[in-house]
């Protein structure tokens, strides 16, 4: 249910909270770089190149994503389906990177547990995570979804912020840094707001729904609409967890 061109109509927007991550990277000479939830793969070539890497390898689960692909790959930087709870390699990472991603999987604990298995014995982590889900935007989709076609709301994966800065800290990472940040979006309208999450939240619900999702868009419209201001331009808060940790 991805389609690249919905989600990269705010790809400008999508970047800040990526660079924002990156930024928290330690530069390392000749890392070997995992992006997990790696989408289009035009950021994980941005990765790629600001860190220098000896070897990148993007992994998404969308075969639709992963067809942009081929514009940003080459022999180090390279590309393949897979899902993230799935992931393993045969040899250890120094970064395990994931933007925007990890919040569509299930028992981060264990998720972190394996990943930090995964890395080199100065590996890093870093992740970012959207957490917006009590924003109108996503309440209102979980609240049509449960009262108006009866099936359960989009599944909420996400510890706590401090439980992530624990669970770090268990798995023996030395250094860390845990934060949540707001980031301030100003849209063209309210109607902005529809189109953001059909790129990502709404997905889940048209897999689920099918034929009736053209339905379930019409009804979270309008509740959406009645909560939201009409002012022009519309400013959007939107919450990300932000993690970084490393050995």
């Amino acid at each position: 249910m991805w389609n690249p061109d919905q989600y990269d109509r705010f790809k400008d927007e999508r970047r800040q909270p990526f660079r924002d991550l990156l930024a928290l990277v330690e530069l390392r000479p000749k890392m070997r770089v995992a992006d997990l939830g790696c989408g289009t793969g035009e950021m994980t070539r941005e990765l790629h190149d600001h860190l220098k890497a000896a070897e990148t390898l993007g992994v998404d689960n969308s075969e639709t994503m992963l067809l942009k692909t081929s514009a940003f790959g080459d022999e180090m930087l390279r590309f393949e389906r897979g899902e993230i709870e799935a992931f393993v390699a045969s040899r250890p990472f120094d970064l395990i990177f994931s933007n925007a991603a990890l919040h569509w999987v299930p028992d981060h604990r264990g998720l972190f547990t394996r990943f930090a298995g995964l890395l080199t014995p100065h590996g890093q982590l870093a992740v970012q995570m959207p957490a917006n889900d009590d924003h109108p935007s996503h309440a209102t989709a979980a609240e049509v979804a449960r009262e108006s076609f009866g099936i359960a709301p989009r599944a909420d994966h996400l510890l706590a912020p401090e439980s992530y800065a624990s669970l770090l800290h268990h798995l023996g990472f030395k250094r860390q840094h845990v934060r949540v940040q707001v980031y301030a979006h100003e849209l063209e309208s309210r109607d902005s707001v529809v189109e953001w999450v059909r790129g990502t939240l709404l997905t889940d619900y048209q897999q689920r729904l099918g034929s009736r999702f053209e339905e379930f868009l019409e009804a979270y419209r309008t509740k959406l609409m009645a909560r939201l201001s009409d002012a022009t331009p519309f400013f959007y808060t939107y919450k990300r967890i932000l993690i970084w940790a490393s050995f």
